[in-house]
Formats: C-alpha cells, structure tokens, sequence
C-alpha cells in the first residue's frame, strides 16, 4: 500500500506574501481609525447642552480670574516694597560711602603725621602748651572717630539686612509672576473652550443666550444712568440708599450699565465682577479689596431679607462672583465675557452671602 503522505505546504510566493501582508495592513488601520473616531468624535449637542456646559466654564473661568486678581494685587504690593526697599538700600549705600571716604581722610593724615613719638613732639615743640591743647583736641577726635567707625559698622549691618528683604520680596514677586501666569492660561483656556461650543449654536441661538445672560430687565442704554439718593430722598428709578456713599456706589453702577466684561478689568471703560463693585465704591471714597473673596470680608455681613442698596452680594460656594444689590431683589453687575454689565435678579446665582460696606 502507498504510505499516506500530509501535502506539503508551498511558501506564498513574494507578490502573495505582499497581498496579504497589505491586506491584513489596511485592516489594522481600519480597526484602529474606526475605534479612535468612535473615542474622538464631537459629540452632539443641543443648544440647552451646549449653554450648560458654556455656563460651567465661564463659572470656572471666572474662579480663575479672581484667583489672577488676588495674585495680581500680591504681586503688586511686592513689587511696590521691593521698589522701596531697593529706594532705601541706594541712600544707605550713599551715606555708607560718605562716612568711609571721611574715615578714609582722617586715616591717611594720621598716617602723613604719625612718624613721631608723642612724648618726643613735646619736647620738641616751641609751645609746650599749645601742643598739649592740640594733644586733648586730637584725644577727643579719636573718640569722635570710634563713634563714626561703630555707626560705619551699624550701617553695614542695617544694609545687609536691607538687601536680604530685598531678596526676599524678589522671591515673592518671582513666584506671584508665575502664579499669575498659570491663572491667566488657565482662564484663556476656559474662555476659549467656551467659544469653542458657542460656534456650534446659530446666529439666532447665540444672540438668545447672549442677551439672556441672567438679566432681568433689559439693559438699559449708556447714558440713561439714574441718579441714586439716600434714604429720604429717592432717586428717579426708585432707588433709596441707606446713606451718600452707597448712593454714589448704586449711580457708578447704574453708569457702567452697557459697559463690557473683560476679565481682569477695573473701569472706567470695562469690567470684570469684582472690578465694577471696587470701582463703584471707589467713587464715594471707599476702597475696597481687590478680590470677591476678599470684599465679602470688607464689611458687616447681612443677611439677605436685611439687604440695602450698596449692599455686595455674592454668589457660588468659592465666592467667585459679586454685584452690587440695588433693590426689589435685583442687582448690578458684570455677568461673563460677551454679557455686558446690566441688571439682574439676584435669585439668578447660588446664593453665597452679602456684605455691607458703609
């Protein structure tokens, strides 16, 4: 009987091998494209999706900018130290050379005129007497020159100290820089995310959620500012503040209406939320801090049923955004970037608490 044989396997031939090889290539690739388009396509969205997320960053964007703020101010108050302590260390270093170049002077006459024993001047001397009041004269110059040697050696301690707090607010303003910049990326990034899915809404949707914004009444235009009053005297719109200087702040603020938001902005042509309410209460003399965070704590805290025009009132668990009340439950205030200053409900923003400045 023939012996069974298994049939050999012939080799794929190179242009066989090259077709399969490509084949099963193109189906990686395949796979691969099809599994990182499932993980990175844009996902759809509705227009109520879209300003949620919209409103979530420019809230995040808004922590940023008053975290920049605050950097901001810190950084400016170590720069303005260092600039002092750079001011003082210069004149210390005036009048350190001043008192050794006279040191200088004395030493190099006692050197020109110390070739002779003293005891061997006298004897020497034609007046004995007028050489013996010009021994006590010279006695009493030492001890000046002692003194002036002690305050030399206090000013060189006095300049050293300077300039080691010096070097120390250097450090400071070093890393208050650096914090500023991280801050100020990070509310780029948040700002440009949000125009990103703001693209994706209709001319129609976008000009909606911009004049939406949060405002109650339609912002009024500029120049149709009213003329806020004290107590006794109310102003054209009804408003009655509890004193002159929160009259002041409400009739800034009633200005500004129209005024846009640009984060880091102070006035008098733009504004973040912090930047309106120091501003307003700037103009009747108040100076507030730089930072919601910070102005929540720049006066007596009310609560909201005992809220007055002037009053600040602040919103978010971080204390991230601040307006000025302005009463019958609305306030004044800097929205978000697109969303000019104008009024709004209070009952708009999680409730955080209120100050009242004056």
């Amino acid at each position: 009987m023939a012996a069974h044989r298994k049939p050999r396997r012939r080799p794929l031939s190179g242009s066989a091998a090259g077709r399969t090889a490509a084949t099963l290539a193109l189906a990686g690739a395949a796979t691969v494209s099809l599994f990182e388009g499932a993980g990175h396509a844009e996902p759809r969205l509705s227009p109520a999706e879209v300003k949620a997320r919209v409103d979530r960053l420019y809230q995040e964007a808004e922590v940023a900018t008053e975290r920049y703020n605050g950097a901001k101010e810190q950084a400016d108050t170590a720069r303005a130290a260092l600039d002092a302590l750079r001011d003082e260390a210069a004149r210390r270093t005036q009048r350190l050379n001043t008192t050794r170049n006279a040191l200088g002077s004395v030493a190099t006459a006692q050197y020109r005129q110390g070739g002779l024993d003293p005891a061997l001047q006298l004897a020497l001397s034609s007046d004995p007497d007028a050489y013996l009041e010009g021994a006590a004269l010279a006695d009493r110059a030492g001890a000046r020159q002692a003194d002036t040697i002690n305050a030399l050696q206090r000013q060189l301690t006095e300049l050293r100290q300077l300039r080691a707090e010096a070097d120390g607010r250097l450090r400071e303003l070093t890393a208050r820089q650096a914090e500023l910049s991280r801050h100020k990326s990070t509310v780029r990034h948040k700002l440009a995310a949000a125009e990103r899915l703001l693209d994706r809404l209709t001319a129609a949707q976008r000009a909606r959620y911009d004049d939406a914004g949060g405002s109650a009444d339609r912002t009024p235009s500029r120049g149709t500012a009213a003329t806020a009053t004290a107590t006794d005297d109310p102003g054209p719109r009804g408003v009655r503040a509890p004193g002159a200087r929160a009259a002041q702040a409400v009739a800034y603020a009633y200005g500004a209406l129209g005024k846009p938001y640009v984060w880091g902005a102070t006035g008098p042509s733009a504004f973040d939320c912090s930047g309106l309410t120091q501003a307003a209460w700037r103009s009747a003399g108040v100076f507030l801090p730089r930072t919601t965070y910070t102005q929540i704590n720049a006066g007596q805290r009310v609560s909201r049923s005992r809220l007055a025009p002037g009053d600040l009132v602040f919103f978010y668990s971080g204390i991230s955004h601040v307006g000025l009340y302005i009463g019958d439950g609305r306030m004044i205030h800097a929205p978000r970037p697109g969303a000019p200053v104008r009024i709004a409900p209070i009952d708009d923003m999680p409730w955080a608490g209120a100050t009242r400045v004056a």
